[in-house]
């Protein structure tokens, strides 16, 4: 196995559980807050869509998706506390914008050579210096997130799933 296989691998088995862990919730849910403080699993799914993107912007500018117009408005590090549904979307809506990014993202790994994945850049963040680094935490920034989506789904009495 490459490197850019396990990068992939990583960013399928986060794919499957993210959409294992939302495909039984209705859009309401996505807004439940399991605890007092915690963030919302649709602002959350937000945050992960707007990081990766922003990072693989950093690798290749110009080949990911446009988020919509109005995305910042309920997904910005600011807007943690936001719960006015009208700022967020729906499931669907989520994973059709999931699914664009996670198709512009794995476009790019594909396009990178073994030597790609060692370029560091100073733009990059301190815990992900280099090319393969960044790739590699598309496939596990969502499962750090993922730990928050189990109390709503306890609080739900929604299956477990892991």
């Amino acid at each position: 196995m490459h490197a850019k296989d396990s990068i992939r691998n990583g960013i399928a088995m986060s794919d499957r559980i993210i959409n294992g862990y939302i495909g039984d919730l209705d859009d309401a849910e996505l807004l439940i807050r399991a605890v007092p403080g915690m963030n919302h699993i649709a602002w959350q799914i937000g945050h992960l869509l707007g990081t990766e993107r922003h990072f693989i912007e950093m690798i290749k500018p110009g080949s990911c998706p446009p988020l919509p117009a109005d995305f910042e408005d309920g997904h910005g590090r600011k807007k943690t506390d936001v719960d006015d549904p009208s700022k967020y979307y729906s499931r669907a809506r989520y994973q059709e914008l999931w699914k664009a990014q996670r198709e512009a993202t794995l476009a790019v790994l594909d396009s990178l050579s073994d030597s790609d994945l060692d370029r560091a850049d100073d733009k990059f963040p301190a815990f992900a210096p280099t090319v393969g680094q960044i790739m590699e935490l598309c496939g596990t920034h969502p499962l750090m997130h993922v730990g928050q989506f189990v109390p709503v789904r306890r609080l739900l009495n929604k299956p477990i799933l892991m």
